[in-house]
């Protein structure tokens, strides 16, 4: 499970890295698809060249996300600048100019083109995952909306294609309209009703497409395979299509723009395979997509279920957690009160700050490592004031960033079992040994208290289960929680993995 989780961890670390490896095996097969004799030696000394070419991009892939993390903004923008356009284009260059393994330039100039677009694609997938997609109204448009809207501007596209490929020779002839590559506004003012002709009878064409999208998408995948498996899906799909591309086609066949471009898109009979194989070949292009996106639907409610499950158990083990540190303090109070001590009112106002801590950063999902610290200090002083014996108490610290975070309200647990359980009930002198260890990525703590086996109380406490639970929710399989009872000695030990 470890080695899994390593793995993933590596291959989620190094994506970048590894898409740049997988643009430099194409280039690779592109290389050799037109070669005989020793195909593999020149795919091998392909893949070498291309690398090498592509050195820069792929030691900055690599390291990409140390970079992002390490340096601020304005370095990794030099170190940006400094590979993509400094030494890519000299090793390209290089490459190109010596003909690096007896191979054309232009294989080296475009897999640096290439590297190039794909590391600005990657990064505007970046912005997008973490920017963009959070807006409300943008994870409101969904497939079938984003579907249509790509209909609706492909549409345009070829009609404004095709009435700028008008009076051209090479692609105006004789009734058979081509659609070039061009863009004329000139001519789009002039045949702006061709242009509106042409749109919707592209659009209507596409909708009827999106038709069987819609059908596949809404009723067949997510009603039929869902609910009655394979094989009913596929009669229906083939039920479906049975019915309605005969109509279908009928409906374009009548389109006028069929007679534009010279040629009978939809033939003359509209019961024609040829059209069948267009319907089914929708509905079996769009059924990986539609598969992928109900699962990813259906994995996010199961999520989101999850989570708030989480929270709400997180929750209930806070409002049970306050109430329990209250009690035990006022107990203390209502000691030193009958004691008619000085220091009660001292206690009072040390119980409200901690009291403080505990409802205000006890909600939050962390706080510095000092701010706990400094609680468990408090928190042990006016343990002590009540206490029968003198206590003997160490508190060993060996941090290297006391603003490291952590969870509130977790190492308490082992100091309030260690007064409640062991060194209240001392009859004679009793310890408190605490030790904390720590760095940026993780904390290791010891509570170790003495406590009279005799004298133990046998009522379990919720405190310990409490912070089993809150372990397991907060740093699930990132802690390792280890109790130990030896000769009238307890111990209590924490390894968190912060990072």
């Amino acid at each position: 499970m470890l080695s899994k989780k390593i793995n993933l961890n590596f291959l989620f670390k190094h994506q970048d890295f590894l898409i740049t490896i997988g643009l430099i095996l194409w280039f690779s097969i592109y290389n050799v698809l037109e070669i005989g004799g020793q195909i593999w030696t020149v795919y091998i000394s392909s893949i070498v060249s291309i690398a090498i070419c592509l050195l820069p991009v792929l030691v900055f892939s690599f390291y990409k996300v140390q970079l992002k993390t390490k340096l601020s903004k304005d370095k990794y923008l030099l170190y940006w600048l400094l590979c993509f356009l400094l030494l890519l284009p000299v090793f390209t260059f290089v490459c190109a100019y010596f003909e690096l393994g007896n191979f054309d330039s232009f294989i080296f100039i475009s897999a640096a083109i290439c590297a190039f677009l794909l590391e600005i694609l990657l990064g505007a997938n970046h912005y997008y995952r973490k920017k963009v997609q959070h807006i409300k109204w943008i994870k409101k448009i969904g497939l079938e909306n984003s579907v249509l809207i790509t209909i609706v501007l492909l549409s345009i596209t070829i009609s404004v294609m095709a009435v700028s490929s008008l009076n051209n020779p090479a692609y105006d002839k004789k009734d058979n309209l081509l659609i070039g590559f061009e863009l004329s506004p000139e001519k789009l003012g002039e045949n702006f009703g061709l242009f509106i002709g042409f749109f919707i009878q592209f659009l209507v064409m596409y909708l009827c497409g999106y038709l069987l999208f819609l059908i596949n998408n809404r009723f067949l995948v997510s009603k039929i395979l869902k609910e009655k498996g394979l094989l009913i899906y596929l009669l229906s799909l083939a039920t479906t299509i049975a019915i309605l591309y005969p109509l279908l086609a009928q409906f374009l066949i009548s389109l006028p723009i069929n007679n534009v471009f010279g040629r009978d898109i939809f033939g003359e009979n509209p019961f024609d395979t040829e059209n069948a194989v267009g319907a089914i070949a929708i509905m079996l292009i769009s059924l990986p997509i539609v598969l992928a996106l109900q699962w990813g639907k259906q994995n996010n409610q199961i999520l989101s279920l999850e989570k708030e499950k989480s929270q709400s158990e997180l929750d209930l083990l806070k409002q049970q957690l306050n109430p329990h540190f209250f009690f035990n303090t006022l107990n203390n109070l209502y000691a030193l009160s009958l004691q008619k001590s000085e220091k009660t009112s001292e206690s009072i106002l040390q119980l409200s700050e901690l009291m403080r801590y505990t409802i205000y950063k006890g909600q939050e999902k962390t706080v510095p490592l000092t701010q706990e610290l400094k609680y468990l200090e408090d928190y042990i002083q006016l343990q002590q004031i009540r206490l029968k014996k003198p206590l003997s108490f160490k508190f060993e610290q060996q941090i290297t960033n006391p603003n490291v975070n952590i969870a509130p309200l977790l190492l308490i647990v082992f100091i309030e079992n260690a007064f409640k359980h062991g060194i209240e009930l001392a009859e004679d002198s009793a310890y408190l040994n605490l030790s904390i260890i720590s760095n940026d990525k993780e904390l290791y703590f010891s509570c170790e208290n003495s406590f009279d086996a005799e004298e133990i109380s046998e009522t379990k406490g919720i405190g310990i289960d409490n912070l089993k639970k809150r372990l397991d929710l907060l740093y699930p399989n990132k802690h390792t929680l280890k109790f130990t009872s030896v000769n009238n000695i307890f111990k209590g030990e924490l390894n968190l993995e912060l990072a």
